[in-house]
Order: C-alpha cells, then structure tokens, then sequence
C-alpha cells in the first residue's frame, strides 16, 4: 500500500512540478506533460514485483533493505531519463533548462518514496526474524544509522534549496518576457504559491521519513530496553532480535553474547554454591547419627509443602518459584550447627540428660550465627537468609513452647515452619540409636497431633494433600536405597 500511494503521489505531484519549474514544459497541455509521466510510473509499478522477488527478495535477509532502496531509487531515476529524453526528442526540449529540471524532480521524489519503501521493508524483516527466531551477522564495515539520518537530512534540504532555486530562476525569466504585463503584486502571488506548493510536497515526504525511522529505532530500543530489563530480574533465557546491519544490530549481538556469558557464569556459581552448601550439610551429617540421605528428603519434603501452599493467601506472599528453589537450596544446613556441639553428647547413644539437652538445642543458634556471618557478607537477599532463619528456628513451636527463642505463630518464619514439619516426619520415619523407625501411618499420627500446638495447621493441612508425595519421598531417598546408590 504504502509504494501505491507513493506512485500515485508521483503522477499527481510531477506533472505540477513540471509545469511550475520548467518554462518549456509550461508550453504543453496538461495531458502532453501528465502522459509519459504517468505511463513511466505505471510501466515502473509493474516490473518492480519481479524485480523485488529476484533482485531482493532473494538476497541474504540484511542485504535486502539496502536492495530495496537502490531499485527503487534506480526505477525512478530511469523513469526521470526516459521522460527527459522523450521531452527532448519529441518537442526538442533542452537538456539543462528542462531535462534536468525533470530528472531532479522526479528521482528527488523517489528518493522519498525509496527511502520511506526501505523503511517498511526494514520492519518486515525485523517482524520475521522475530518471529522465526532468525540471527543475521552485521557487517564488519556497516552503514552506520546515525550516518543514514545525516545522509538523509542533508539530501533533503540540499533537495528542498534546489527546488527553490530552481523556481526562482524560472521566475525571474518569467518576469523578464511578461514584463509589464504583469503587476507586481500578482508576481508575488505567483511565486507564493509555487514555493507553497514546494512545501507542501517537501515537508510531509520529510517528516514521513523521520517518523518512519523514529518507529524502526523505537523499536530496536525497546527489543533491547526490553531484555536488558528482564536480565536485571534474572532471567537469562531472553535474547535481543539482531534484525538490522548496522551499529544497533552489532549492539544486539553483543548484548547477546553478554547475556549468554552471565548465564553460564550464574550457572557455575550457582552450581559452586549448591556444591558448598551440600558440603556443609554432609559436614554436619557424619557428625550426627543421621545419614546423608537425610539431607536429601528433608529439602524435598520442604519443596513439596512449599509448592503445595505457594496459592495459600497466608502464604502466596512469599512463596514463589524463586523462594522455593532458594528454601530447596539452602534447608540442608538447618542442622549445620551441630558442628559445635561436643561428640559426647552429639553421639551419645541413650537419652541426654537435662543439662546435656540444653547444651544440644544450643546448635540452633551456633548455625543462625555462622550463616548470620555469611548473609552479612553476601546481603539479606540471598539464600543465605533463608539457610539462618531455617537454622536457627526450625526448632520453634507454634505454641511458642519451641526453642531457641520461644517464638510463636506468625513470629516464626514461613522457612522455619515448613523445615520444622519435614525434620519431624523424617526423623520419626528413620532409625536412631534410641529408638526404631515408625511406619508413615505412624509419623502422620503424631505430627498431626502436633497441630495447633507444635506445627502451623495450615502446613499440616498442606501436609495431608501431599502425603503420599512424602512417602515416595521416603522410600525413593530411603537410607538403605541411598547406601546403595
């Protein structure tokens, strides 16, 4: 649509120009001035589907607006030529007072057209490799953009000037044969119009043209502006379309290539820390009675009811897909405290007296302070603050009747709460010196006995719609099924 209207435009708008710039052309009726011009532009129209579908539809996808722009440019400038030579030969009209007068208007007009036609042609191109997830490699000696609109607005008043000297010269041999046939005033008039009329087709071409680039370059800006934004947030899987062969498109690769190192250097230090943590916790483990495998239950058991209470209005403000993987992360170290406890009483098969039970719930707070230590180090929103406040309170009571500091419902975090439910199942699930391994039916029992006092009802409630998640848990990371792995 957009190169109809500007043929149309063309064979309305030249025919006028001809007769205003060109004293000779003025000699001829409108339809002697209108035909050549319009059969040109109308034999133009037909050819340039073909040409477009062999000479740039068929070239590589960032050499194709440059294409587009020079056969149109060339179309037009042909048409000027013919139109010129057939002036000339039929009314022997002359080369430089009026042939090239009919060049220079004609191909400045499709200069307009070809550039305003490339423009659109530009966004096509964009709107495929969007959406067919292409990548084209810029040039290594692009067109620079800022280049083009430099080029652009110095052919456009260079154009513009040249008009007006051209209208100017025409007048000033107008008024030399009228003489005093004609007033001043209605010479005045006259000219007004012609550099009116000028205006009128010079200025809405130029400013179609830049609002045309300033939609192209609002859009490469936005694509760009767009995923820098979401790598802020993390997300990494996002890329910038490089759809154009110019500074803007070696931007977006680099970009590109930006983005694709911080992901794999996120990865590896997220792989560093699950590492380190999974290091810690194991530490912690052979000092115990427990086993490995208990790390590995425990942090699913958490994810489970994590998941199962992200939708949970008293819960879905912190719950989200980044604090579950983070709470999945950091809950093998709730028990890392336990480093400092004394093997004496740490390995004591039988029951702990009072005294040596006080000195055991103390690992609680040892493991809050070395991970407080950490957090402090690394900021309070890293996992970290999840891993402290596991340590330190996955040993509260709902009732408050928990240790180390007695808090109570809402007091406690969600990350101790839920770390509390899954220690308890798998620690009544399992084996220990001082006691055998209950039944699944057995530990549900007694936790949900625990509800209201020892445990939040609502993660209870979670906790009964994700039973049997709990007990494939258990029997798939079970402590003989571990050894054996």
């Amino acid at each position: 649509m957009r190169a109809i209207l500007h043929y149309l435009t063309a064979m309305v708008i030249i025919p006028f120009y001809g007769i205003r710039v060109c004293p000779f052309i003025e000699t001829l009726t409108p339809l002697q001035v209108a035909t050549p011009i319009i059969f040109m532009l109308a034999l133009q129209f037909m050819v340039r589907k073909p040409l477009i579908a062999r000479l740039v539809d068929a070239a590589p996808l960032k050499r194709q607006v440059k294409r587009l722009f020079w056969l149109e440019l060339t179309m037009f400038t042909i048409s000027a030529l013919v139109v010129m030579a057939y002036n000339e030969i039929l009314y022997g009209f002359p080369f430089l007072e009026s042939g090239l007068k009919v060049l220079f208007g004609l191909s400045g007009l499709g200069y307009y057209a070809a550039a305003d036609i490339a423009l659109e042609k530009e966004r096509a191109v964009a709107d495929r490799i969007e959406r067919e997830h292409i990548t084209i490699d810029p040039d290594e000696n692009y067109f620079p953009l800022t280049r083009k609109v430099a080029l652009f607005s110095s052919i456009s008043i260079t154009a513009l000037v040249g008009v007006f000297m051209l209208l100017v010269i025409k007048d000033l041999d107008w008024i030399i044969r009228v003489g005093a046939e004609v007033t001043l005033k209605d010479a005045q008039a006259s000219i007004l119009k012609e550099f009116a009329f000028v205006l009128a087709v010079v200025l809405p071409h130029t400013l179609n043209i830049i609002r045309s680039y300033a939609h192209n370059l609002h859009r490469i800006l936005n694509n760009q502006t767009s995923v820098l934004s979401r790598v802020t947030l993390g997300d990494y899987d996002l890329h910038v379309p490089v759809a154009s062969n110019d500074e803007f498109g070696v931007i977006a690769a680099h970009t590109n290539t930006m983005v694709d190192r911080i992901k794999d250097r996120t990865a590896e230090l997220a792989r560093t820390r699950d590492v380190t943590i999974l290091s810690l916790a194991t530490l912690a483990e052979t000092r115990d009675n427990e086993t490995g495998a208990h790390i590995l239950r425990t942090q699913r058991y958490v994810r489970a009811l994590a998941e199962r209470l992200k939708d949970h209005p008293n819960f879905a403000h912190e719950l989200n897909a980044e604090t579950i993987d983070l709470l999945y992360k950091s809950a093998p170290l709730h028990d890392v405290g336990k480093v400092g406890i004394p093997d004496a009483i740490l390995l004591k098969p039988g029951k702990l007296t009072d005294d040596e039970f006080v000195i055991m719930k103390t690992h609680a707070s040892l493991g809050a302070e070395a991970l407080e230590v950490a957090e402090r180090e690394l900021g309070s929103n890293s996992f970290m603050r999840y891993a402290r406040e596991i340590a330190a309170t996955h040993h509260e009571k709902w009732d408050g009747s928990g240790y180390p500091n007695g808090l109570k419902g809402d007091a406690i975090p969600i990350s101790g709460r839920l770390m509390a439910v899954a220690d308890v199942y798998d620690a009544l699930i399992s084996k220990r010196v001082y006691k055998p391994a209950f039944s699944h039916d057995k530990a549900m029992g007694i936790i949900r006995e625990g509800r209201g006092s020892h445990f939040d009802p609502d993660i209870i409630d979670a906790l009964d719609a994700v039973e049997t998640e709990f007990k494939d848990i258990a029997d798939k990371f079970g402590d003989v099924a571990h050894a054996a792995e």
